[in-house]
């Protein structure tokens, strides 16, 4: 691992204390123009979130109904009773989302798709990097809200879904992260510059708590409207 990529995970808690936890839930509240935008307004904005820690694995519950879970993997997606009953299920969904621009609406499946990858990924970050087949390599700074920020190149492998295989994360000179900037494959390659920001700290873990996206230019700057997608989080728990 570069030295960026150290001192970021150690600024969250590091990485052997992240090893001894194996998933992690949360409550979720997410708004932003996205959902609507999909056909999906109201379905996701106030949910528990689970994701696993040692494989990518992620599940929203209720989806819809009470009794209703997700269950994303990289190669499938399902929808499952409480219980774990099988109510649909998707098989390779990535190819689902063919010739797909910002506005093409969604089903129920590639909504589980799009939110299990995306918290999977928020919330694994930056341990995730620690991975051998993750690489990533520091560029030049990046100044904004009269900060200094590390910019660091991340490439994931084809083993890993992601919203696209090559990010940019931006971390203060303490380590935090401050933004996340990737071009959404699945949405017509629809350009995101993501902040986070109010960390809490759980079990030594340091998570940010609240999540805004918006649109991003061609020279990297973000747009301040619309609100893409909003996120916020709370009772955030460690499972061993």
């Amino acid at each position: 691992m570069n030295d960026l990529v150290n001192l970021a995970i150690e600024a969250h808690g590091g990485l052997e204390r992240w090893n001894q936890y194996s998933s992690l839930s949360a409550h979720l509240v997410q708004g932003g123009a996205l959902w609507g935008l999909k056909g999906k307004g109201g379905l996701l904005d106030d949910v528990n979130v689970t994701v696993a820690l040692k494989r990518q694995w992620a599940s929203h519950a209720p989806f819809g109904s009470a009794d209703v879970r997700s269950s994303f993997e990289k190669d499938r997606t399902a929808l499952e009773r409480q219980d774990g009953s099988l109510i649909e299920e998707l098989k390779d969904p990535h190819t689902s989302f063919a010739g797909h621009t910002l506005e093409t609406p969604w089903s129920d499946l590639q909504l589980a798709f799009f939110a299990g990858c995306a918290m999977w990924t928020y919330l694994n970050v930056p341990f995730v990097l620690a991975q051998p087949d993750v690489h990533s390599k520091e560029l030049s700074p990046w100044d904004e809200t009269g900060e200094t920020w590390r910019r660091l190149e991340v490439i994931y492998p084809e083993t890993l879904e992601v919203f696209s295989k090559k990010q940019m994360l931006y971390f203060a000179a303490n380590g935090e992260l401050r933004r996340m900037d990737y071009d959404v494959e699945i949405a017509g390659n629809t350009p995101g510059a993501h902040y986070v920001s109010d960390y809490t700290e759980v079990s030594g873990i340091r998570f940010p708590t609240r999540r805004k996206i918006y649109p991003r230019t061609p020279d990297g700057t973000s747009l301040a409207e619309p609100l893409v997608v909003s996120i916020d989080l709370d009772d955030i728990t460690l499972i061993k």
